[in-house]
């Protein structure tokens, strides 16, 4: 598509600057960034020179215009997966661990399973002395 009849040229036949609509400038980028197509070929197309179409390109990727232009947000697929510790992790038991320990007939302390060994033998040692 050639933009010749549109943008023409002066009576005399000498090139103007031209002034590009803000529709066709984003149309000839929309272009340009098409899968397969290249700047070049688009330029020609429009018959622009290769230059402006990437100063547009910079312009328009930086300043997308209003949000009716835009894209409707894409979708990306996402897989969930199981952490690889919650796959190998046992299942709770059954019962609970626990132990007595009877101290010199007076005292008895139930323990867990996860107890800590210091704080377990600082209480023994304690209830010992008394």
């Amino acid at each position: 598509m050639s933009t010749k009849p549109v943008m023409g040229t002066t009576a005399t036949g000498r090139r103007r600057n031209r002034s590009w609509p803000e529709a066709l400038k984003r149309e000839i980028v929309a272009a340009s960034f098409a899968p397969g197509s290249s700047v070049s070929v688009v330029s020609r197309q429009y018959d622009v020179n290769a230059n402006q179409v990437f100063s547009w390109r910079r312009r328009y990727r930086d300043d997308p215009g209003p949000a009716a232009d835009r894209s409707a947000p894409q979708l990306i697929p996402v897989m969930i997966t199981a952490e690889p510790d919650a796959a190998v992790a046992s299942p709770p038991p059954a019962f609970a661990e626990k132990i007595e320990i009877d101290v010199v007939g007076k005292y008895r302390v139930r323990v867990g399973s996860g107890f800590d060994r210091q704080a377990l033998r600082g209480v023994l040692d304690e209830l010992e002395r008394r």
